[in-house]
Protein backbone atom coordinates (compact mmCIF):
# COMPACT_ATOMS: atom_id res chain seq x y z
CA UNK A 1 0.00 0.00 0.00
CA UNK A 2 1.21 3.53 -0.82
CA UNK A 3 1.16 6.01 2.06
CA UNK A 4 0.91 9.77 1.55
CA UNK A 5 2.21 12.13 4.25
CA UNK A 6 0.98 15.67 3.68
CA UNK A 7 1.46 19.00 5.48
CA UNK A 8 -1.57 20.04 7.51
CA UNK A 9 -2.16 23.07 5.25
CA UNK A 10 -2.54 20.77 2.23
CA UNK A 11 -4.89 18.44 4.12
CA UNK A 12 -7.05 21.44 5.03
CA UNK A 13 -7.17 22.39 1.35
CA UNK A 14 -8.29 18.87 0.42
CA UNK A 15 -10.99 19.03 3.08
CA UNK A 16 -12.25 22.37 1.74
CA UNK A 17 -12.26 21.06 -1.84
CA UNK A 18 -14.24 18.02 -0.65
CA UNK A 19 -16.69 20.31 1.14
CA UNK A 20 -17.14 22.41 -1.99
CA UNK A 21 -17.73 19.29 -4.10
CA UNK A 22 -20.37 17.98 -1.72
CA UNK A 23 -21.96 21.40 -1.47
CA UNK A 24 -22.20 21.89 -5.24
CA UNK A 25 -23.98 18.55 -5.55
CA UNK A 26 -26.76 19.78 -3.29
CA UNK A 27 -29.49 22.20 -4.39
CA UNK A 28 -28.99 24.37 -1.34
CA UNK A 29 -25.48 25.40 -2.44
CA UNK A 30 -26.12 26.16 -6.10
CA UNK A 31 -24.80 29.72 -5.73
CA UNK A 32 -21.74 28.75 -3.66
CA UNK A 33 -18.44 30.38 -4.73
CA UNK A 34 -14.97 29.69 -3.37
CA UNK A 35 -11.36 30.00 -4.52
CA UNK A 36 -9.45 26.85 -3.43
CA UNK A 37 -6.11 28.59 -3.88
CA UNK A 38 -6.68 31.30 -1.27
CA UNK A 39 -7.68 34.94 -1.47
CA UNK A 40 -10.37 36.87 0.33
CA UNK A 41 -12.90 34.06 0.02
CA UNK A 42 -10.70 31.48 1.73
CA UNK A 43 -12.55 30.64 4.98
CA UNK A 44 -9.28 29.70 6.69
CA UNK A 45 -7.53 33.04 6.33
CA UNK A 46 -5.47 33.82 9.48
CA UNK A 47 -6.93 36.64 11.55
CA UNK A 48 -5.08 39.91 11.88
CA UNK A 49 -3.57 40.60 15.27
CA UNK A 50 -5.29 43.23 17.37
CA UNK A 51 -3.69 45.40 20.02
CA UNK A 52 -3.41 44.05 23.55
CA UNK A 53 -2.90 45.56 26.98
CA UNK A 54 0.50 44.23 27.95
CA UNK A 55 0.71 43.07 31.54
CA UNK A 56 4.02 41.23 31.24
CA UNK A 57 7.17 42.13 29.34
CA UNK A 58 9.22 39.60 27.39
CA UNK A 59 12.91 40.49 27.61
CA UNK A 60 15.49 38.87 25.32
CA UNK A 61 18.30 37.34 27.33
CA UNK A 62 20.31 36.03 24.38
CA UNK A 63 19.99 34.95 20.78
CA UNK A 64 22.10 32.75 18.48
CA UNK A 65 21.81 31.70 14.82
CA UNK A 66 21.68 28.04 13.84
CA UNK A 67 22.16 27.17 10.15
CA UNK A 68 19.08 27.53 7.98
CA UNK A 69 16.68 26.70 10.80
CA UNK A 70 13.73 24.63 9.61
CA UNK A 71 14.82 24.95 5.96
CA UNK A 72 12.49 24.71 2.99
CA UNK A 73 10.93 21.39 4.02
CA UNK A 74 8.02 21.25 6.43
CA UNK A 75 10.18 20.24 9.39
CA UNK A 76 9.60 20.89 13.09
CA UNK A 77 13.03 20.46 14.63
CA UNK A 78 12.62 21.28 18.32
CA UNK A 79 15.53 22.14 20.67
CA UNK A 80 16.04 20.38 23.98
CA UNK A 81 17.55 21.40 27.34
CA UNK A 82 19.73 18.98 29.27
CA UNK A 83 22.33 19.60 31.98
CA UNK A 84 22.27 23.38 31.64
CA UNK A 85 22.73 23.40 27.87
CA UNK A 86 20.38 23.88 24.93
CA UNK A 87 20.98 21.53 22.03
CA UNK A 88 19.57 22.60 18.69
CA UNK A 89 19.93 21.59 15.04
CA UNK A 90 19.08 23.02 11.63
CA UNK A 91 17.74 21.29 8.53
CA UNK A 92 21.06 21.80 6.69
CA UNK A 93 23.08 19.90 9.32
CA UNK A 94 24.21 22.52 11.85
CA UNK A 95 24.15 21.07 15.40
CA UNK A 96 24.88 23.53 18.23
CA UNK A 97 25.26 23.36 22.01
CA UNK A 98 24.47 26.61 23.83
CA UNK A 99 24.97 27.51 27.49
CA UNK A 100 21.37 28.05 28.59
CA UNK A 101 22.32 30.75 31.11
CA UNK A 102 24.68 32.92 29.09
CA UNK A 103 23.83 32.03 25.49
CA UNK A 104 27.48 31.23 24.74
CA UNK A 105 28.03 28.62 22.02
CA UNK A 106 29.92 25.69 23.55
CA UNK A 107 30.40 23.77 20.31
CA UNK A 108 29.10 23.62 16.77
CA UNK A 109 29.18 20.50 14.58
CA UNK A 110 28.51 20.69 10.84
CA UNK A 111 26.96 17.47 9.51
CA UNK A 112 26.45 16.68 5.85
CA UNK A 113 23.03 15.14 6.40
CA UNK A 114 19.67 16.87 6.04
CA UNK A 115 18.20 16.84 9.56
CA UNK A 116 14.46 16.30 9.90
CA UNK A 117 14.08 14.86 13.41
CA UNK A 118 15.33 16.03 16.75
CA UNK A 119 16.72 17.10 18.97
CA UNK A 120 16.87 14.49 21.74
CA UNK A 121 19.31 14.58 24.67
CA UNK A 122 20.12 12.52 27.76
CA UNK A 123 22.75 10.26 29.28
CA UNK A 124 25.53 12.47 27.89
CA UNK A 125 24.45 12.23 24.25
CA UNK A 126 22.60 14.28 21.63
CA UNK A 127 20.34 12.43 19.17
CA UNK A 128 19.04 13.55 15.80
CA UNK A 129 17.22 11.91 12.88
CA UNK A 130 17.86 12.50 9.20
CA UNK A 131 15.95 12.60 5.95
CA UNK A 132 18.15 9.76 4.73
CA UNK A 133 16.87 7.43 7.47
CA UNK A 134 19.74 7.61 9.95
CA UNK A 135 19.98 8.20 13.67
CA UNK A 136 23.11 10.21 14.49
CA UNK A 137 24.37 10.31 18.08
CA UNK A 138 26.85 12.95 19.27
CA UNK A 139 28.76 13.51 22.50
CA UNK A 140 27.23 16.29 24.61
CA UNK A 141 30.61 17.62 25.73
CA UNK A 142 32.22 18.32 22.34
CA UNK A 143 29.77 17.40 19.57
CA UNK A 144 31.85 14.48 18.30
CA UNK A 145 29.81 11.89 16.40
CA UNK A 146 29.74 8.66 18.44
CA UNK A 147 27.81 6.49 15.99
CA UNK A 148 25.34 6.47 13.12
CA UNK A 149 22.72 3.83 12.55
CA UNK A 150 20.48 3.18 9.57
CA UNK A 151 16.73 2.87 10.22
CA UNK A 152 13.86 1.98 7.89
CA UNK A 153 12.80 5.49 6.83
CA UNK A 154 12.92 9.22 7.55
CA UNK A 155 12.78 10.39 11.18
CA UNK A 156 10.65 13.49 11.91
CA UNK A 157 10.58 13.64 15.72
CA UNK A 158 12.91 13.59 18.72
CA UNK A 159 14.70 10.31 19.53
CA UNK A 160 14.81 9.43 23.24
CA UNK A 161 17.11 7.43 25.51
CA UNK A 162 17.03 5.79 28.93
CA UNK A 163 20.79 5.10 28.94
CA UNK A 164 20.31 1.57 27.63
CA UNK A 165 18.57 2.11 24.29
CA UNK A 166 17.89 4.97 21.88
CA UNK A 167 14.32 4.84 20.57
CA UNK A 168 12.97 6.68 17.53
CA UNK A 169 9.84 6.67 15.43
CA UNK A 170 10.04 6.54 11.64
CA UNK A 171 7.53 7.81 9.08
CA UNK A 172 6.74 4.30 7.83
CA UNK A 173 5.01 3.44 11.10
CA UNK A 174 7.86 1.79 12.97
CA UNK A 175 9.25 2.25 16.46
CA UNK A 176 12.90 1.21 16.61
CA UNK A 177 15.31 0.75 19.53
CA UNK A 178 19.08 0.96 19.04
CA UNK A 179 21.77 0.04 21.55
CA UNK A 180 22.94 3.16 23.37
CA UNK A 181 26.62 2.23 23.10
CA UNK A 182 27.04 1.24 19.46
CA UNK A 183 23.74 1.82 17.61
CA UNK A 184 23.06 -1.84 16.87
CA UNK A 185 19.36 -2.49 16.44
CA UNK A 186 17.79 -4.17 19.47
CA UNK A 187 14.16 -4.42 18.39
CA UNK A 188 11.47 -2.98 16.10
CA UNK A 189 7.73 -2.53 16.60
CA UNK A 190 5.65 -2.03 13.47
CA UNK A 191 2.09 -0.84 12.90
CA UNK A 192 -0.12 -0.44 9.83
CA UNK A 193 -0.54 3.06 8.42
CA UNK A 194 -3.60 4.48 6.63
CA UNK A 195 -3.31 5.71 3.05
CA UNK A 196 -3.36 9.41 3.93
CA UNK A 197 -1.61 10.88 6.97
CA UNK A 198 -0.21 14.21 8.14
CA UNK A 199 3.51 14.88 7.69
CA UNK A 200 4.82 14.38 11.19
CA UNK A 201 5.13 11.93 14.06
CA UNK A 202 5.00 12.28 17.81
CA UNK A 203 8.10 11.61 19.88
CA UNK A 204 8.12 8.37 21.88
CA UNK A 205 8.16 8.59 25.68
CA UNK A 206 10.20 6.34 27.97
CA UNK A 207 8.45 6.01 31.33
CA UNK A 208 10.05 5.48 34.78
CA UNK A 209 8.76 1.90 34.54
CA UNK A 210 11.04 1.42 31.51
CA UNK A 211 8.32 1.13 28.94
CA UNK A 212 8.17 3.00 25.63
CA UNK A 213 4.87 4.62 24.70
CA UNK A 214 4.33 5.91 21.17
CA UNK A 215 1.42 7.31 19.16
CA UNK A 216 0.91 6.49 15.48
CA UNK A 217 -0.85 7.87 12.42
CA UNK A 218 -3.61 5.27 12.70
CA UNK A 219 -4.79 6.87 15.95
CA UNK A 220 -3.35 4.15 18.19
CA UNK A 221 -1.18 4.52 21.29
CA UNK A 222 1.15 1.58 22.00
CA UNK A 223 3.24 0.57 25.02
CA UNK A 224 6.18 -1.84 24.74
CA UNK A 225 9.07 -2.83 27.02
CA UNK A 226 12.15 -0.64 26.47
CA UNK A 227 14.54 -3.57 26.90
CA UNK A 228 13.15 -5.95 24.28
CA UNK A 229 10.10 -4.36 22.63
CA UNK A 230 7.63 -6.86 24.08
CA UNK A 231 4.07 -5.56 23.62
CA UNK A 232 2.28 -4.40 26.77
CA UNK A 233 -0.90 -2.67 25.60
CA UNK A 234 -2.47 -0.59 22.86
CA UNK A 235 -5.47 1.72 22.88
CA UNK A 236 -7.20 4.02 20.43
CA UNK A 237 -6.97 7.78 20.80
CA UNK A 238 -9.34 8.22 17.86
CA UNK A 239 -11.48 6.16 15.48
CA UNK A 240 -11.49 7.08 11.75
CA UNK A 241 -14.84 8.35 10.52
CA UNK A 242 -16.14 9.53 7.16
CA UNK A 243 -16.38 8.29 3.59
CA UNK A 244 -13.25 9.93 2.20
CA UNK A 245 -9.64 9.36 3.21
CA UNK A 246 -9.11 13.01 4.10
CA UNK A 247 -11.99 12.76 6.58
CA UNK A 248 -10.41 9.70 8.17
CA UNK A 249 -7.06 11.30 9.05
CA UNK A 250 -6.58 10.79 12.81
CA UNK A 251 -2.83 11.15 13.34
CA UNK A 252 -1.34 11.25 16.82
CA UNK A 253 1.36 13.76 15.86
CA UNK A 254 1.57 15.92 18.97
CA UNK A 255 4.13 15.05 21.62
CA UNK A 256 2.79 12.90 24.45
CA UNK A 257 2.59 14.30 27.99
CA UNK A 258 3.70 12.05 30.85
CA UNK A 259 1.87 13.03 34.04
CA UNK A 260 2.67 10.68 36.91
CA UNK A 261 1.08 7.33 36.15
CA UNK A 262 -0.89 8.55 33.16
CA UNK A 263 0.01 9.54 29.60
CA UNK A 264 -1.94 12.16 27.63
CA UNK A 265 -2.24 12.04 23.84
CA UNK A 266 -4.08 14.19 21.29
CA UNK A 267 -5.17 13.33 17.76
CA UNK A 268 -6.26 15.19 14.67
CA UNK A 269 -10.02 14.92 14.10
CA UNK A 270 -10.29 12.80 17.24
CA UNK A 271 -9.79 13.22 20.96
CA UNK A 272 -7.52 14.11 23.82
CA UNK A 273 -7.16 11.01 25.99
CA UNK A 274 -5.39 10.06 29.21
CA UNK A 275 -4.32 6.44 29.77
CA UNK A 276 -2.84 4.57 32.71
CA UNK A 277 0.80 3.98 31.76
CA UNK A 278 0.90 0.46 33.21
CA UNK A 279 -2.40 -0.98 31.97
CA UNK A 280 -3.53 1.29 29.15
CA UNK A 281 -6.84 1.82 30.93
CA UNK A 282 -8.63 4.97 29.80
CA UNK A 283 -8.54 7.47 32.65
CA UNK A 284 -10.10 10.47 30.94
CA UNK A 285 -10.93 11.80 27.50
CA UNK A 286 -12.66 14.56 25.59
CA UNK A 287 -13.40 15.22 21.94
CA UNK A 288 -10.86 17.52 20.28
CA UNK A 289 -8.90 17.94 17.04
CA UNK A 290 -5.25 18.83 17.40
CA UNK A 291 -1.98 17.92 15.71
CA UNK A 292 0.05 19.34 18.61
CA UNK A 293 0.79 18.13 22.11
CA UNK A 294 -0.85 19.40 25.28
CA UNK A 295 0.34 21.01 28.50
CA UNK A 296 -1.17 21.53 31.93
CA UNK A 297 -1.33 24.00 34.78
CA UNK A 298 -3.74 25.59 37.28
CA UNK A 299 -5.78 22.38 37.19
CA UNK A 300 -6.33 22.73 33.44
CA UNK A 301 -5.29 20.92 30.29
CA UNK A 302 -4.27 23.31 27.49
CA UNK A 303 -4.28 22.53 23.78
CA UNK A 304 -4.27 24.35 20.44
CA UNK A 305 -6.85 22.91 18.08
CA UNK A 306 -6.76 22.61 14.30
CA UNK A 307 -8.22 26.13 13.93
CA UNK A 308 -5.51 27.61 16.17
CA UNK A 309 -7.93 28.21 19.01
CA UNK A 310 -6.17 27.95 22.37
CA UNK A 311 -8.41 26.06 24.78
CA UNK A 312 -8.31 25.34 28.50
CA UNK A 313 -10.25 22.30 29.75
CA UNK A 314 -10.65 21.47 33.43
CA UNK A 315 -8.52 18.41 34.11
CA UNK A 316 -10.48 15.14 34.19
CA UNK A 317 -13.67 16.78 32.91
CA UNK A 318 -15.30 18.13 29.76
CA UNK A 319 -15.65 21.63 31.20
CA UNK A 320 -14.15 24.35 29.01
CA UNK A 321 -12.61 26.93 31.34
CA UNK A 322 -11.87 29.39 28.54
CA UNK A 323 -11.27 29.49 24.80
CA UNK A 324 -9.16 32.10 23.00
CA UNK A 325 -9.99 32.53 19.29
CA UNK A 326 -7.90 35.67 18.72
CA UNK A 327 -5.20 33.65 16.90
CA UNK A 328 -7.53 31.72 14.60
CA UNK A 329 -5.76 30.03 11.68
CA UNK A 330 -2.41 31.57 12.62
CA UNK A 331 -0.87 28.07 12.82
CA UNK A 332 0.03 28.38 16.49
CA UNK A 333 2.41 25.97 18.16
CA UNK A 334 1.72 23.60 21.01
CA UNK A 335 1.09 25.46 24.29
CA UNK A 336 3.83 25.78 26.90
CA UNK A 337 3.03 26.80 30.47
CA UNK A 338 5.36 29.06 32.44
CA UNK A 339 4.50 30.68 35.79
CA UNK A 340 0.98 32.15 35.37
CA UNK A 341 0.93 32.01 31.59
CA UNK A 342 0.58 29.81 28.52
CA UNK A 343 2.96 30.58 25.65
CA UNK A 344 2.31 29.91 21.96
CA UNK A 345 3.99 31.18 18.78
CA UNK A 346 2.53 31.66 15.30
CA UNK A 347 3.30 31.59 11.59
CA UNK A 348 4.45 35.22 11.56
CA UNK A 349 6.92 34.60 14.35
CA UNK A 350 5.02 36.27 17.19
CA UNK A 351 5.26 34.80 20.68
CA UNK A 352 2.06 35.29 22.67
CA UNK A 353 1.63 35.03 26.44
CA UNK A 354 -1.87 34.07 27.56
CA UNK A 355 -3.20 34.23 31.11
CA UNK A 356 -3.87 30.79 32.56
CA UNK A 357 -6.72 32.31 34.56
CA UNK A 358 -8.96 33.76 31.87
CA UNK A 359 -7.27 33.21 28.47
CA UNK A 360 -6.48 36.86 27.71
CA UNK A 361 -3.35 37.64 25.68
CA UNK A 362 -1.23 39.71 28.07
CA UNK A 363 2.17 39.75 26.36
CA UNK A 364 3.59 39.60 22.86
CA UNK A 365 6.97 39.75 21.12
CA UNK A 366 8.06 39.04 17.56
CA UNK A 367 10.84 36.45 17.52
CA UNK A 368 11.42 35.53 13.87
CA UNK A 369 9.96 37.15 10.74
CA UNK A 370 9.95 33.72 9.05
CA UNK A 371 7.60 32.31 11.70
CA UNK A 372 7.84 29.63 14.38
CA UNK A 373 6.85 25.96 14.00
CA UNK A 374 9.01 24.23 16.61
CA UNK A 375 7.67 23.59 20.08
CA UNK A 376 8.51 26.23 22.68
CA UNK A 377 10.63 24.93 25.56
CA UNK A 378 11.41 26.39 28.99
CA UNK A 379 14.40 26.36 31.30
CA UNK A 380 14.85 28.00 34.69
CA UNK A 381 11.97 30.42 34.23
CA UNK A 382 12.99 31.33 30.67
CA UNK A 383 11.23 30.56 27.41
CA UNK A 384 13.40 29.30 24.56
CA UNK A 385 11.99 29.79 21.07
CA UNK A 386 13.48 28.46 17.83
CA UNK A 387 12.40 30.45 14.78
CA UNK A 388 12.07 29.02 11.29
CA UNK A 389 15.02 31.04 9.97
CA UNK A 390 17.36 29.56 12.60
CA UNK A 391 17.15 32.20 15.33
CA UNK A 392 17.28 30.60 18.79
CA UNK A 393 16.14 33.08 21.46
CA UNK A 394 15.85 32.93 25.24
CA UNK A 395 13.36 35.26 26.89
CA UNK A 396 12.62 36.10 30.50
CA UNK A 397 9.32 37.37 31.86
CA UNK A 398 9.38 40.78 33.56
Amino acid sequence: MIHYRLPISFVRSLQRILLVGVCLLSLGCSNFSWNPFGGDEDPNQPVELVGIQEEVELRREWSVNVGNGQGDNYTEITPVVDGGFVFVASEDGDVVAVNSLSGDIVWREELEESITGGVGAGDGIVMIGTQDAEIVVLDQTDGEVIWRSRVSSEVLSQPQTNGDVVVAQTVDGKLVALDRQDGVQRWTYETTLPTLTLRGTSSPVITPDNTVIAGFSNGILVSVAAEDGVWSWEERVAVPEGQYEVERVIDVDGDLLLDGNRILASSYQGNIMAFDTLTGRIVWGTEASSYHGVDQGFGNIYYSDDKSHLIAIRNNSDDVVWQNENLEYRSITAPKTITNYVAVADFEGYLHLVSQIDGRIVGRSRIDNDGVRANIISDGGKLIVYGNSGTLTALSLQ
